[in-house]
């Protein structure tokens, strides 16, 4: 037996994709007769039949769909292994996927990106940006080498990612000039279910974790008066800046609002102990720290570059805590 070539799984996985044999040798670049022929010989070779033809259609056969499972597994791991060995040059050469959550890739990990080209200048990065779980479910079916999230990993998935804390922000509830909290600056919980509200949609990090913080602070979400919902944190606040509604976001992403005056950051005072009483210096203020994670898949084969890519985040984050620690001190 002559045995099948990778060339004819290639061949095979454009057909099961277009189910059309002239469109997968468009994509291919080869002949027509060139398809055909690779898919007759493999199912000569092995006497059974992977498309079955429908007039002028073709459809998966269930042997076709058994080899369109295995074809890919091999054809992803070949791709890896010559990824690794362009690698075996001092990293000369070579290309890092990166997944990102929106908040993370927009405002966190450029300077990081930045700071790993500066070593290695002749290696691409290519990085993709979606809501935490799109970019679980990438890293996790190896569309990502390291993916970036700063919310919880579902349960379904933490069998198959391993994940650790490369750095961490705050949200802050942010109001526009036209809302009354703009001129207070501070208010207590039980105020938060007496204005409208912006939020991101479900999947995303940032909801995550404001959720999260409204169960620590005994408030349901279906108490908030949710008026708008977008899918990225830039909508939010622009929604908010001339509108009257609140939003929980990203310091990072508000940074420059803030400063310029357009935007204003609220102390949520945590009263829950002494409800009726004036604030005071000795009052609480709610606050929502969420950490960022990294996250890569536990059995895949890492590339040198993910590792050394992988290796800088952590240092990173080692090296702000030690000059946290030094602060405080201080």
């Amino acid at each position: 037996m002559a045995g099948m070539t990778l060339e004819q799984l290639k061949i095979f996985q454009a057909v099961a994709q277009h189910l059309h044999f002239t469109r997968a040798a468009e994509e291919l670049y080869i002949t027509q007769p060139a398809v055909s022929a690779a898919i007759h010989n493999l199912e000569q070779e092995y006497g059974v039949k992977l498309f079955h033809r429908i007039g002028r259609h073709i459809e998966i056969a269930e042997a076709g769909k058994l080899l369109q499972v295995e074809a890919q597994k091999i054809l992803d791991q070949v791709s890896l292994t010559e990824r690794g060995l362009r690698e075996l040059n001092n990293l000369q050469r070579g290309e890092l996927k990166l997944g990102s959550s929106l908040t993370i890739g927009n405002y966190w990990l450029p300077s990081k990106i930045s700071e790993f080209k500066s070593q290695y200048p002749g290696i691409q990065i290519n990085c993709s940006l979606a809501n935490t779980e799109e970019i679980c479910v990438g890293t996790a079916t190896g569309q990502f080498d390291l993916g970036l999230v700063e919310g919880d990993v579902k349960p379904a998935l933490q069998n198959t990612l391993e994940y650790e804390i490369v750095g961490s922000d705050r949200l802050q509830i942010v109001v526009g000039q036209k809302h009354p909290w703009f001129e207070w600056g501070e208010i207590d919980l039980s105020q938060l279910t007496q204005t409208l509200w912006v939020m991101r949609e479900p999947g995303s990090g940032t909801q995550q974790r404001f959720e999260e913080a409204l169960q620590n602070w005994g408030i349901d979400l279906s108490e908030l008066d949710v008026i708008l919902v977008f899918n990225s944190g830039e909508m939010t606040k622009a929604a908010i800046e001339d509108g009257v509604g609140a939003i929980g976001i990203s310091e990072l992403m508000v940074k420059k609002e803030i400063q310029l005056g357009t935007l204003r950051a609220i102390r949520v005072i945590d009263n829950r102990e002494s409800k009726g009483a004036m604030p005071t210096a000795g009052y609480a203020y709610a606050e929502i720290v969420r950490p960022f994670f990294k996250l890569k898949h536990r059995q895949r084969f890492q590339t040198a570059l993910s590792k050394v890519f992988e290796q800088m985040l952590i240092s990173s984050m080692s090296d702000s805590s030690h000059q946290h620690r030094s602060k405080s001190v201080i």
